[in-house]
C-alpha cells in the first residue's frame, strides 16, 4: 500500500509516549478522519518501520495493541487491515471530529437522484431498464482498443482533438441515424457527449434562458426536470396517456405561454413505456411549427423494440426541423462505456460543442475510436441483435411472472419496447414503506414518486427486467407479491 506514512505518522522521539503509542494512535486517528477505511490493507510490519524508520518490534506492538482494541485485523498469509466493524471511541485516545468541519463557504446544494447499484443486501434489484453488462461485447471493444494502441498513427489521438468528438465516430453514428432511423443528419450535425445525460444537461444549457418556459412529460424523467431547472426554466407538466403527451393539454399551454421547449421521450416514454403513436406525432410535430418551440427528443432506447417494426423518430420526420435529438450507445455496449450524442442543426451542435469545450475539453478520442471500429465492422448491430433476442425472452418471462404472482393487486400493459415494465396498482399503496420492506428482503425497487414532477404519490412501480435472470426476475416478483400481502 503506498502511503506516506513518514508525514503522515509524526513521531516525536523526545516525547514522553512510548514510539509504538505514538504509532498507534496516529493509524487511529487516520482511521476516525475516513483517509483509513474498512478493509483497507496496512503495510506489512517491516515495510513500515523501514518507512518510518523505527524498530520493526515496535511497529508489531502498536499492530498488536490495535488488533486487541478491535481497530485492526490480520488474515493468515495475507496481512493486516483496517477491521470491518470498528470499535466505539477508546476513551484512553484523544477523540478527533469523525468528519470533516462544514465549509466556510455558500454553495448550491444539488440533490441526487440518482438509482444506485444493488448491494450484497439487495442482490435483486428492479432498476429503470439497465441492459444485462454480461452480453457486452466487452473482448471485442478490448481487440479494438488494443489495435487503436498499436498503429502508427496512434500518436494523433494523444493531444487534443474536436470538441464535437472524434469525426471518425461522428461519421458512424452519422451513417447509422441515416439507415437505421431516417435521420438526415451529417457528421456535422452531430456531438459526441459522455453519455445521453450529458447531452441532455448541455442541451437544456444552450438552449434555454433563465424564465424560458419548458414543457414537460408528467410522470416523467427526473434527471431531465433537473437539467432544465439549472439552466433556468420555468417548468410546466404535462400529463401523458396511453398515447404519450397530451397534445391538447400542450396546445392550451402555448396558447396561454410562449413555450421554448418541450421535452418528450415518444419512443417509450419514461416511465409508463408507452410508444407515442402516429397521430399524437403528428400533432407534436404541428404544434412546433406553428409555435416555434424546439422538441428535445430523448430517444434513449431505441434499439430495444420488440414490435415488427421499430418507430422511427420524430427527428426523421419531413417536418421536423426544430427537433433536437439525443441517444445513446451506452444501453446498448454498456452503461460504463459513455457515449452519447446529440444530433440537431450545424449552429445549434457548434453552440453546444462550445459549451462543452468549457466544462470537457474533449472525450476519450481512443475509446471513440473503438467504438467506430466495432460499429464499422458489424460488431454492435450484431451484439443489438443478439441483446433483442434474449431480452424478448425475458420480458415474456417478466409478464408471466406478473400474472403469475401478482394478477389480482396489478394491471399493466405488456410495453412495445424498452427494458422495464410500468406496473400499476390496483388499490393505492405506499410504495417507499414497499421499498424499504423489499429492501430487507434482498429486493431493491425505486419508489415512482420522483418521476412525478410534483412528487404525488403514483401507486405504481416501474420494474426493470433486462438486468435480471430468469430465475433472478421470478424470486423477485415473488418477494414483491408476499410483502404487498402483508402491506
Amino acid at each position: 500500500m503506498l502511503r506516506p506514512w513518514k508525514t503522515i505518522l509524526s513521531i516525536n522521539l523526545d516525547c514522553e509516549k512510548a514510539v509504538y503509542q505514538q504509532i498507534a494512535d496516529g493509524i487511529v486517528d487516520e482511521i476516525r478522519k475516513g483517509r483509513l477505511r474498512p478493509g483497507m490493507p496496512l503495510p506489512g510490519t517491516r515495510v513500515l518501520a523501514d518507512d518510518i524508520g523505527v524498530n520493526r518490534k515496535t511497529i508489531v506492538t502498536a499492530y498488536t495493541e490495535l488488533i486487541d482494541e478491535g481497530w485492526l485485523s490480520t488474515a493468515y498469509k495475507k496481512g493486516t487491515f483496517v477491521a470491518e466493524t470498528l470499535p466505539e471511541a477508546d476513551r484512553s485516545r484523544k477523540k478527533r471530529p469523525a468528519q470533516t468541519p462544514p465549509a466556510g463557504f455558500d454553495f448550491i446544494q444539488h440533490q441526487s437522484i440518482a438509482i444506485t447499484p444493488g448491494t450484497k443486501k439487495t442482490a435483486i434489484v428492479f432498476d429503470d431498464g439497465w441492459p444485462d453488462v454480461h452480453l457486452a461485447p466487452l473482448d471485442d471493444l478490448a481487440r479494438a482498443y488494443k489495435r487503436i494502441f498499436q498503429q502508427k498513427t496512434r500518436w494523433r489521438m494523444m493531444g487534443y482533438s474536436d470538441a464535437r468528438g472524434e469525426e471518425r465516430l461522428r461519421h458512424a453514428l452519422s451513417a447509422m441515424l441515416h439507415h437505421d432511423r431516417g435521420l438526415n443528419a451529417g457528421a456535422d450535425q452531430v456531438c459526441i457527449t459522455r453519455g445521453s445525460q450529458m447531452a441532455l444537461y448541455l442541451t437544456a444549457r444552450t438552449l434555454v434562458q433563465p424564465g424560458d418556459v419548458v414543457a414537460i412529460e408528467t410522470p416523467g424523467y427526473p434527471p431531465a426536470f433537473q437539467a432544465f431547472q439549472t439552466a433556468g426554466a420555468e417548468m410546466y407538466p404535462v400529463s401523458t396517456d396511453e398515447q404519450g403527451i397530451c397534445a391538447t393539454v400542450l396546445e392550451a399551454l402555448c396558447r396561454q405561454r410562449r413555450i421554448k421547449a418541450v421535452y418528450v421521450t415518444p419512443h417509450h416514454q419514461f416511465p409508463t413505456t408507452v410508444s407515442m403513436k402516429a397521430d399524437r406525432r403528428l400533432q407534436l410535430i404541428a404544434l412546433s411549427n406553428q409555435y416555434g418551440f424546439a422538441i428535445v427528443e430523448d430517444d434513449y432506447d431505441h434499439d430495444y423494440h420488440f414490435g415488427i417494426r421499430s418507430l422511427l423518430p420524430l427527428a426523421s420526420m419531413d417536418n421536423g426541423g426544430n427537433i433536437i435529438y439525443i441517444g445513446s450507445l451506452s444501453k446498448l455496449i454498456a452503461p460504463a462505456v459513455r457515449v452519447g450524442y446529440v444530433a440537431a442543426p450545424a449552429p445549434f451542435i457548434e453552440s453546444l460543442a462550445a459549451l462543452r469545450y468549457i466544462i470537457d475539453r474533449q472525450g476519450d478520442p481512443v475509446m471513440e475510436h473503438a467504438v467506430a471500429e466495432l460499429m464499422e465492422e458489424g460488431v454492435v448491430r450484431r451484439h443489438a441483435r443478439k441483446a433483442l433476442t434474449i431480452y424478448r425472452q425475458r420480458r415474456l418471462h417478466m409478464d408471466a411472472q406478473l400474472q403469475q404472482h401478482l394478477g389480482k393487486q396489478v394491471h399493466y400493459q405488456m410495453p412495445e419496447g424498452g427494458l422495464a415494465y410500468w406496473v400499476n396498482f390496483r388499490k393505492p399503496v405506499d410504495t417507499v414503506l414497499l421499498a424499504q420492506r423489499l429492501e430487507a428482503q434482498g429486493v431493491q425497487v425505486s419508489p415512482p414518486g420522483r418521476c412525478a414532477f410534483d412528487g404525488s404519490p403514483l401507486h405504481a412501480l416501474r420494474l426493470g427486467y433486462a438486468s435480471l435472470t430468469e430465475a433472478r426476475l421470478a424470486e423477485g416478483i415473488g418477494k414483491i407479491a408476499r410483502v404487498l400481502q402483508r402491506l
